[in-house]
């Protein structure tokens, strides 16, 4: 993931570039992050309620709750959702956490941006718990979204030819 830092100055190199009249191919990027979400059951001595967590979104993101028995059903009323921003303000975490469960259903959170859709899903038994989560692609601009490392590899070759004309 770019730092801020990072996009700062590859847009002044971008700048730069076309700012002394080269011809220039215009790279289109994007900042966004996505992680898969981990569905863990938090038990207490009053009721059983689902967390779901993904550690990096951008742009932030909609978390919505789902069940197998109650299909169709509204989650909101019982859920609570944060965004916590990490430490350099880029990315942020997500949590969800769905209030008074029943056994034997499976729930499913899924946490989407105009990139990427997550899925965690829990099945939640008297007697165990499985979880599994998947990753999806909503824009297909997204597998173009290139890193700070890609970004070098694209502009750096042009910077030569700039210094010759």
């Amino acid at each position: 993931m770019a730092s801020r830092g990072q996009v700062i100055f590859w847009s002044i190199i971008s700048a730069i570039i076309i700012l002394a009249g080269a011809t220039a191919l215009i790279i289109g990027f994007g900042i966004s992050a996505f992680s898969i979400p981990e569905a863990n059951v938090d038990c207490n001595a009053t009721s059983e309620s689902l967390r779901c967590e993904a550690p990096r979104w951008f742009p932030q993101p909609t978390v919505v709750w789902a069940s197998q028995v109650d299909q169709g059903a509204n989650f909101s009323e019982v859920s609570d959702t944060s965004f916590e921003l990490n430490s350099k303000n880029v990315t942020m975490k997500v949590v969800s956490v769905l209030y008074n469960v029943t056994i034997n259903n499976t729930y499913s959170c899924m946490i989407e941006n105009n990139i990427a859709k997550a899925t965690g899903d829990i099945k939640v038994t008297d007697s165990e718990n499985k979880r599994r989560s998947h990753l999806q692609l909503l824009n297909s601009k997204a597998s173009l979204c290139v890193s700070s490392v890609a970004i070098t590899w694209v502009l750096l070759p042009l910077c030569p030819y700039l210094m010759l004309k």
